[in-house]
């Protein structure tokens, strides 16, 4: 991994991992690496912060630079969720009945997006 920030782990046991280098990396539960969102998507990401994985398996990556929130799916393009309203999002968690909170470092809060 080049400079890892956020964490989090996926069903089955493994874990997604973003890097400041630019790049988003998913690991099996033995720890090998699966995939680059990078590579599997040809996606183009300015920073990768805060990762999370919603109930049906998707990555939620914030854009720290682009203050964006793209979910990428198991199969099928990448959808961007949020792209404004937020100035520097950093941390993220998605929760059980759809709920997705992005902490925004620059406004010093958290916001809920459903």
């Amino acid at each position: 991994l080049q400079g890892p920030r956020y964490i989090s782990p996926v069903p089955g046991g493994g874990f997604v991992v973003s890097e400041e280098c630019g790049d988003v990396k998913v690991f099996t539960s033995s720890r090998k690496l699966l995939c680059s969102l990078s590579s599997k998507y040809g996606h183009q990401f300015g920073n990768p912060a805060g990762v999370c994985v919603d109930t049906d398996g998707s990555i939620l990556v914030a854009d720290e630079q682009r203050r964006t929130v793209h979910l990428f799916p198991e199969h099928g393009a990448p959808i961007c969720l949020v792209s404004t309203g937020l100035r520097r999002p950093a941390g993220m968690a998605c929760s059980s009945s759809g709920h997705l909170f992005v902490a925004d470092a620059m406004e010093n809060c958290v916001k809920v997006f459903k």
